[in-house]
Order: structure tokens, then C-alpha cells, then sequence
């Protein structure tokens, strides 16, 4: 065959030398970082995996507009997984070998992260700021895994502190999921409690993703708690209090981060009042803070809220360790640039380092008054 007949084949291999290049990780292309995303878009959850898709997409928007990182913009692709396991393992499967997307970010919740973690782990593809507070996901440390907001056990240590230096509370029960986020958080009050000589009151336990939570209610009330530490999602926190309010109890509620504070409210009404809710993220209404003021700027009024700030966040410090990455990124490079982090994003900081992939152990309490969330030094 003449070189002039070859010409064309040649052309068109060499041609594709550029694209090869540029796609020689996954994920990474020449105008664009794909991520994934797999949480709850869908049932009794919902509220959370659409707060924090929302705060993710806003910060990246700001960024895509400003011309991405590198010069390529940031595309997330999100998928439902109803905070089921099961869901979970097929959607992080299907985004890591069929979306081929470069890292995982923003996943919700303990058991549904206990199930894709491993899947990560195996692909050696980044999972990247879940919503949960869970020990396994910190203790011992995990080469792809990395965390940004507080441990459930530094969220119930400053609970129980506060619960029983500022009420004088003793007789404290739970409520809780009868699942690896209910033991885990669990775990925390037990540990809180037994620093102080005391002990769980009483238990009872709901199942994941039910709203029939009546027997459980009715099952834990003879005990007389002055208190309960509820683990659970924001609709059933709901239908427990109003539960328990129609039963004649006094029991104070307690209850973490994971609840979703404006779906909480939203849900409970005025039922919602008195009950007091730790906090890993800044108050999304203080824009004496660069990162709120930020976020108040970019997000819509309806999506704003702790959960969408902290999709913000969780965006913002993959953006910050994107670019340290360098202009031609790999999922190790990410890791490297993540474990040498240490960022004021304004007004809330992150660090990680090799031996600690928790970004924060910051916590803030509120209570909830006239349909608000109030930020609150004590329960006093």
C-alpha cells in the first residue's frame, strides 16, 4: 500500500492521541471532571439527598461559570438510591463502571454507605464526604475515603454534656433506627453516658424508612424519660413527638445532624418547638461567614438550609483539592492534595493530613423556637 493511502488511517490515529490522553483516567476529560453522586432523591429521606445534590450543584455552577478548574467543568451525575443499601451497591456500581465517573461524592447515610464503600475501596475511586457521622468511615483511616463534618461521637459527647451540665437530665432514652445508624450513634450516647457514671433510661427501636412508629413510642413511654435521643430521619421524628404528645409525655427530644433540620421542621410543625438538634455545619443564615455569604448568594431561597450548605462545602473543598491536583488530575493526585489540605474556606475550616480524613470536628447546637432553628450556646 502507497504512503498516500495510508495517509488517512495515519491522520485518524494520530488524532486520537489527544482524546486518549486526556481520558486516561476516568472521569477526566478534556473539558470536564464527571462525579458521582448516588443518595436519596426519593422517599421518607428525600429531603436530604435533594439538600445536599442542591448545595453540591450551586457551588459547582459558580465555578462552571467562572470557567471550571483547569479549564474543565464539573459535571455531577446523580442517581436515587431511596436510602437503601441494596440501591445503593447497584447505583455506585453503574456510576463507577458504566458513568465512568471519577470520584463519589455526597452520599447519605450509614447504612447505605457501609454497602458502597466497599465497591470504592475495591475501583480505588475516592468517596468523598458522605452525610453521616458513622466510625467506620473514620476509625481506622481508609485510603479513599475522606470526611468532612464531625463523628456522631463527638455529636452525642456535646449532647450528653449539654443535656446534663445545663438540665440536669439523668433519665435519657432512645429511640432509634434498628440499623448501623442507630448502633452507631448509639454507641456515642453509651460512651457519653458511661464518662458520667450513667446509663441508658430505656430503648425502643424503629425500622428504617417506616413511619409506623407508635408501638415503639408507646413501648418506651412507661419508663417516664425526661429525655429521648432520637435516630432516625426527620418524618419519623415527627410522628414521634406528636406520638408521644398525645400519650401525656414531658420527654424532652434530642437528636443529631442527620435529621435535616428544615424537613424536620417542615414536617413537625409546631411540634418541632423545644426540641434541640447538634449541628456539624455553621448556622446557613450567618453571612457574617465568606462561605455562607457565598452560599446565600448562589443558592435558591427555597433549597437553603444545613444540609444544602453542606453539599456547599463538600463541593467547595473538592474544588479546592481539584485544583491542587494539578492540571492533569488522577484519582491518586486527588488524594495526595486532599491529605495535604488545610483551608478557611471562610468561616469554617478543613484540614486533613495521611492519618485523619475527618476535615472538622466542629459542632454547634440549636433548638428550635417559633419554627426556627435558634443557635444556642446551652440548653439553659
Amino acid at each position: 500500500m502507497s504512503l498516500r493511502r495510508w495517509r488517512p488511517l495515519l491522520a485518524a490515529m494520530f488524532g486520537l492521541l489527544p482524546a486518549l490522553a486526556t481520558d486516561a483516567e476516568d472521569g477526566v476529560r478534556s473539558d470536564e471532571i464527571r462525579l458521582g453522586m448516588a443518595n436519596a432523591q426519593s422517599g421518607p429521606a428525600a429531603g436530604l439527598g435533594i439538600g445536599i445534590r442542591a448545595g453540591a450543584q450551586a457551588y459547582f455552577a459558580r465555578i462552571n461559570a467562572e470557567g471550571g478548574v483547569h479549564g474543565r467543568k464539573i459535571v455531577l451525575i446523580v442517581n436515587d438510591d431511596g436510602y437503601e443499601p441494596a440501591r445503593s451497591v447497584a447505583n455506585t456500581e453503574a456510576l463507577i463502571e458504566t458513568n465512568k465517573v471519577f470520584a463519589l461524592l455526597g452520599y447519605v447515610g450509614t447504612p447505605t454507605s457501609r454497602a458502597a464503600v466497599p465497591i470504592a475501596l475495591r475501583a480505588q475511586v475516592p468517596y468523598l464526604f458522605p452525610f453521616t457521622g458513622a466510625e467506620f468511615l473514620r476509625t481506622p483511616v481508609k485510603p479513599w475515603v475522606f470526611n468532612i463534618r464531625a463523628s456522631y461521637f463527638d455529636e452525642t459527647e456535646e449532647m450528653v454534656e449539654r443535656m446534663t451540665a445545663d438540665l440536669g437530665i439523668e433519665k435519657i432514652a432512645l429511640l432509634m433506627q434498628d440499623d448501623s445508624f442507630g448502633e452507631t450513634v448509639k454507641s456515642g450516647v453509651v460512651g457519653a453516658l458511661h464518662k458520667r457514671g450513667m446509663q441508658i433510661h430505656a430503648e425502643a427501636r424503629i425500622q428504617r424508612n417506616s413511619l409506623d412508629v407508635e408501638a415503639a413510642v408507646t413501648a418506651l413511654l412507661p419508663a417516664q424519660p425526661e429525655a429521648i435521643v432520637f435516630i432516625g430521619t426527620y418524618q419519623q421524628l415527627a410522628e414521634a413527638i406528636a406520638r408521644a404528645k398525645a400519650l401525656g409525655s414531658a420527654a424532652r427530644f434530642f437528636t443529631v445532624s442527620f435529621i435535616g433540620t428544615e424537613n424536620f421542621i417542615a414536617a413537625a410543625g409546631a411540634n418541632a418547638d423545644g426540641v434541640y438538634i447538634t449541628q456539624v455545619m455553621p448556622s446557613p443564615h450567618d453571612a457574617s461567614r465568606t462561605i455562607v455569604k457565598n452560599y446565600l448568594a448562589d443558592i435558591a431561597p427555597a433549597d437553603v438550609g444545613y444540609t444544602s450548605l453542606e453539599g456547599y462545602i463538600d463541593a467547595a473543598v473538592f474544588v479546592a483539592a481539584l485544583r491542587d491536583a494539578g492540571p492533569q488530575p488522577t484519582r491518586l493526585e486527588l488524594v495526595k492534595a486532599l491529605e495535604a489540605l488545610n483551608l478557611d474556606l471562610g468561616g469554617f475550616k478543613v484540614a486533613f493530613s495521611p492519618s485523619n480524613h475527618q476535615g472538622s470536628d466542629a459542632v454547634f447546637l440549636i433548638e428550635i423556637r417559633g419554627g426556627k432553628a435558634v443557635p444556642v450556646e446551652t440548653m439553659r
